[in-house]
């Protein structure tokens, strides 16, 4: 059972976002993957007073805790640290800043003794010592600002439930795959970081820890008089997300809900071999891919059309990394898999998953609306025209980024290929009215006025800007190592970073010029 009310649950979830019974939403998963194992589940979404706190009692087992899909800081501040007011869902959202610490430390007020586990992503990403943009410090781990007992990084199904059974028959929480906790003691077989102190004072030793990180070892980083341990991750299957994806979510929504337009979406893997410097998934959801069968991603379409409010229409199928559906290393080795040769970019695992799923009954259209990765694409032409013909609706997204070669080298990103993929796109579309939306960075390391005219050079021929944005340092990507040192941790040679505020509003009022200029002359 899940629910809002009541007593006597064996684990009560709260969370920063409102709950969404959807596979989309994190404590919806977590929620359904504990009650599908008998767990009684508690849900208290965005706890402001005592009262919301108290409401369910206490857990049998413990108090898990998340902040949901996006770090709290992130969520409510934009990359010049100015709240997000003009947001109109931030009036909705009733997030603190530093949600974790926030809840864990009113549990530890209110209950003095409960076991708390906290995961998501604000706890994945905030794991080791990290650099705060918001704060231009170097915090802790984010377990001892919580007191949490233990943190869950990654996809967390399969460790929740390892720490469930745990707490149902009184073993300790002490070595699961995919965890986080502090000892007093340094466990053989672990690496060790640089301390938090180390890490701190030094940018060197920053960058010497950056470079270790990793979800595939056991690593641990000293504190004051204790270690924080980090347990490798564990492998997750296409039975795992098969059977994930297969429990019976309800795709009832909150009425504030940020999932209204993706309600009908259909997740077909996890993970991501881009390795963009910048983005957090590589040390969060992993770096490969692991895809669902084409069985139950079809099973799943064929269930939501008897789903009362289905309309024909699926809003996305895909994820956060576009197109890399099927392309599931092979070798389990430690190369970067979008460079490898072994690598298969044909798309026909995802080509022949398109054909069969919009030929179900019911479906009238399946949108690919999470965007592309255009250079994975362009070794498909097959599969942009299948794109192109039948699951796109006016517009395509892409994310270049920029268009300097010295920013994009530090992004760890390839526009070699841009202008091909553009001109064939093109050249297939031009009865239907069909366009690419582009999706750029500015303000990145490396980044200056220089490179900003290249970039504007570029756009100056280029339709349909969707959105730019000012890079945001966000927890322990590699981007933000240079941010903070002013130097690549890969290549240790100095980076020119911008960290004022008024060079940054002057590079984006640049583009903002230019793209105000191509709407005028349009």
């Amino acid at each position: 059972m899940i629910s809002k009310s009541g007593k006597d649950f064996d684990i009560i979830l709260i969370t920063a976002e409102y709950y969404d019974d959807h596979p989309l939403s994190p404590s919806g998963v977590i929620s359904r993957v504990l009650e599908s194992k008998g767990y009684k589940i508690g849900i208290i979404e965005k706890p402001l007073t005592k009262e919301d706190y108290l409401k369910l009692g206490t857990p049998k087992l413990f108090f898990a805790v998340t902040s949901g899909s996006i770090d709290s800081m992130l969520h409510n501040y934009t990359p010049l640290k100015k709240k997000r007011s003009e947001d109109p869902h931030s009036n909705l959202s009733l997030m603190p800043d530093r949600a974790l610490i926030v809840y864990c430390n009113k549990i530890r007020e209110y209950f003095k003794s409960a076991v708390i586990v906290i995961g998501g992503i604000e706890a994945s990403m905030r794991r080791f010592a990290h650099y705060d943009y918001w704060n231009n410090d170097i915090r802790r781990s984010i377990i001892f600002d919580t007191r949490a007992n233990i943190l869950v990084y990654g996809n967390g199904e399969k460790q929740i439930l390892e720490i469930a059974e745990r707490s149902r028959k009184g073993i300790e929480l002490k070595g699961i795959p995919g965890t986080c906790i502090i000892s007093k003691t340094l466990d053989e077989g672990f690496e060790l970081l640089p301390s938090f102190e180390e890490v701190k004072e030094d940018p060197l030793k920053f960058c010497e820890m950056q470079k270790l990180l990793s979800n595939k070892k056991n690593l641990a980083q000293f504190y004051d008089n204790n270690y924080l341990l980090q347990y490798s991750y564990p492998e997750y299957t296409t039975e795992d997300l098969d059977w994930i994806y297969s429990l019976p979510y309800s795709r009832r929504l909150h009425p504030n809900s940020l999932l209204k337009m993706a309600k009908f979406s259909v997740v077909t893997h996890r993970g991501c071999i881009g390795n963009c410097n910048f983005c957090s998934l590589k040390l969060h959801q992993g770096d490969k891919i692991v895809s669902r069968s084409e069985r139950s991603i079809l099973k799943e379409i064929e269930s939501l059309t008897s789903h009362p409010d289905f309309k024909g229409y699926i809003d996305d199928l895909g994820g956060p990394s576009a197109n890399m559906y099927g392309m599931d290393c092979a070798d389990k080795c430690n190369q970067e898999c979008i460079n490898c040769n072994k690598l298969d970019k044909s798309h026909m695992k995802l080509i022949s998953l398109l054909k069969k799923a919009r030929a179900i009954k019911g479906v009238k259209k399946i949108f690919v609306r999470s965007g592309i990765r255009y250079d994975l694409a362009i070794e498909s032409k097959e599969y942009i025209k299948e794109l192109s013909e039948h699951h796109i609706s006016g517009c395509l997204k892409i994310a270049p980024e920029h268009f300097s070669e010295k920013v994009l080298t530090l992004m760890n990103k390839d526009n070699s290929r841009f202008d091909e993929f553009v001109s064939f796109f093109e050249s297939i579309n031009k009865d239907k009215k069909q366009y690419l939306k582009y999706y750029l960075m500015i303000c990145h390391p490396g980044d200056d006025e220089k490179e900003i005219m290249k970039l504007k050079e570029k756009i100056s021929y280029l339709s349909n800007i969707e959105s730019f944005q000012v890079f945001t340092p966000t927890p322990m990507t590699n981007s933000t190592c240079v941010y903070w040192t002013g130097i690549d941790p890969d290549s240790m040679k100095r980076v020119n970073v911008i960290h004022d505020y008024k060079t940054k509003k002057k590079l984006k009022r640049i583009i903002l010029q230019e793209i105000d200029n191509k709407k005028s002359r349009s």
